[in-house]
């Protein structure tokens, strides 16, 4: 299968990539695209980080808390 590439400035990124690394155009996309699928695939979804925040926060926090007194919740809860 033969790449074609129309966008002038993509062909312009991938022919300054072979030139540098002395590839051909096929080979500088194909290594580009490979090193884009590893950054993706590495990447951790918004749930994963949330979770290991959670899990960080839940190590932090001391058991069983402390008491409030009223003025803290008034507080808390905009009470004056």
């Amino acid at each position: 299968m033969n790449l074609q590439i129309r966008d002038p400035r993509a062909r312009e990124l991938a022919k300054r990539i072979a030139e540098r690394r002395h590839i051909s155009m096929t080979e500088a996309v194909v290594e580009a695209l490979e090193a884009e699928y590893r950054r993706v695939a590495a990447e951790r979804s918004l749930a994963e980080r949330l979770g290991a925040l959670a899990d960080e926060l839940a190590a932090m926090a001391k058991p069983g808390g402390r008491d409030m007194t009223q003025e803290e919740i008034d507080e808390m809860w905009g009470h004056p």
